[in-house]
Protein backbone atom coordinates (compact mmCIF):
# COMPACT_ATOMS: atom_id res chain seq x y z
CA UNK A 1 0.00 0.00 0.00
CA UNK A 2 2.83 2.41 0.89
CA UNK A 3 4.51 1.78 -2.48
CA UNK A 4 1.23 2.44 -4.27
CA UNK A 5 0.76 5.76 -2.45
CA UNK A 6 4.35 6.82 -3.16
CA UNK A 7 3.91 5.95 -6.85
CA UNK A 8 0.66 7.91 -7.05
CA UNK A 9 2.26 10.92 -5.37
CA UNK A 10 5.22 10.82 -7.76
CA UNK A 11 2.93 10.54 -10.77
CA UNK A 12 0.77 13.46 -9.62
CA UNK A 13 3.87 15.54 -8.93
CA UNK A 14 5.28 14.92 -12.39
CA UNK A 15 1.93 15.78 -13.99
CA UNK A 16 1.76 19.04 -12.04
CA UNK A 17 5.34 19.91 -12.98
CA UNK A 18 4.52 19.37 -16.66
CA UNK A 19 1.37 21.48 -16.38
CA UNK A 20 3.28 24.27 -14.63
CA UNK A 21 6.01 24.19 -17.26
CA UNK A 22 3.60 24.49 -20.16
CA UNK A 23 1.61 27.42 -18.73
CA UNK A 24 2.35 30.78 -20.33
CA UNK A 25 3.70 33.32 -17.87
CA UNK A 26 3.42 36.99 -18.94
CA UNK A 27 5.48 38.15 -15.93
CA UNK A 28 8.34 35.87 -16.97
CA UNK A 29 7.81 37.08 -20.54
CA UNK A 30 8.22 40.70 -19.42
CA UNK A 31 11.57 39.85 -17.82
CA UNK A 32 12.69 38.02 -20.96
CA UNK A 33 11.51 40.94 -23.10
CA UNK A 34 13.65 43.32 -21.06
CA UNK A 35 16.70 41.13 -21.70
CA UNK A 36 16.20 40.20 -25.37
CA UNK A 37 13.89 42.75 -26.99
CA UNK A 38 14.06 46.13 -25.26
CA UNK A 39 17.21 47.30 -27.08
CA UNK A 40 15.35 47.49 -30.40
CA UNK A 41 11.65 47.66 -29.49
CA UNK A 42 12.03 49.85 -26.38
CA UNK A 43 10.81 49.55 -22.81
CA UNK A 44 7.30 50.65 -23.81
CA UNK A 45 7.25 48.37 -26.88
CA UNK A 46 6.85 51.48 -29.09
CA UNK A 47 9.79 50.51 -31.31
CA UNK A 48 11.41 52.90 -33.77
CA UNK A 49 9.23 52.50 -36.87
CA UNK A 50 9.87 51.56 -39.60
CA UNK A 51 13.23 50.07 -38.62
CA UNK A 52 12.03 48.43 -35.41
CA UNK A 53 8.25 48.01 -35.42
CA UNK A 54 6.09 48.78 -32.41
CA UNK A 55 4.94 45.71 -30.53
CA UNK A 56 2.20 47.44 -28.55
CA UNK A 57 -0.50 45.97 -30.79
CA UNK A 58 1.33 43.04 -32.32
CA UNK A 59 -1.50 40.64 -31.42
CA UNK A 60 -3.77 42.64 -33.76
CA UNK A 61 -1.41 41.97 -36.66
CA UNK A 62 -0.17 38.45 -35.86
CA UNK A 63 -1.72 35.47 -34.12
CA UNK A 64 0.11 33.68 -31.28
CA UNK A 65 1.71 31.09 -33.58
CA UNK A 66 3.04 33.82 -35.89
CA UNK A 67 4.45 35.80 -32.97
CA UNK A 68 6.23 32.70 -31.64
CA UNK A 69 7.54 31.89 -35.12
CA UNK A 70 8.90 35.44 -35.53
CA UNK A 71 10.66 35.23 -32.16
CA UNK A 72 12.24 31.88 -33.04
CA UNK A 73 13.17 32.58 -36.67
CA UNK A 74 13.51 36.36 -36.80
CA UNK A 75 12.95 38.27 -40.02
CA UNK A 76 14.08 41.49 -41.63
CA UNK A 77 16.52 43.10 -39.19
CA UNK A 78 15.31 40.95 -36.30
CA UNK A 79 17.71 38.13 -35.47
CA UNK A 80 16.41 34.67 -34.65
CA UNK A 81 16.23 33.80 -30.97
CA UNK A 82 16.71 30.07 -31.45
CA UNK A 83 18.49 29.85 -28.09
CA UNK A 84 15.21 30.51 -26.25
CA UNK A 85 13.25 27.50 -25.04
CA UNK A 86 9.67 26.87 -26.15
CA UNK A 87 8.56 28.00 -22.69
CA UNK A 88 10.50 31.26 -22.95
CA UNK A 89 9.07 31.97 -26.41
CA UNK A 90 5.55 31.29 -25.10
CA UNK A 91 6.16 33.58 -22.14
CA UNK A 92 7.33 36.45 -24.34
CA UNK A 93 4.39 35.94 -26.71
CA UNK A 94 1.92 36.01 -23.82
CA UNK A 95 3.52 39.22 -22.51
CA UNK A 96 3.24 40.83 -25.95
CA UNK A 97 -0.41 39.80 -26.22
CA UNK A 98 -1.44 41.76 -23.14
Amino acid sequence: MKVLLMSAAALCGSMLATAAWSKEDPAAGQKLYSVHCVACHGATRAGVPPTFPALTDVSKRLDAAQIKDKIKKGGGLMPPFAQLSEQEVSDIASYLAK
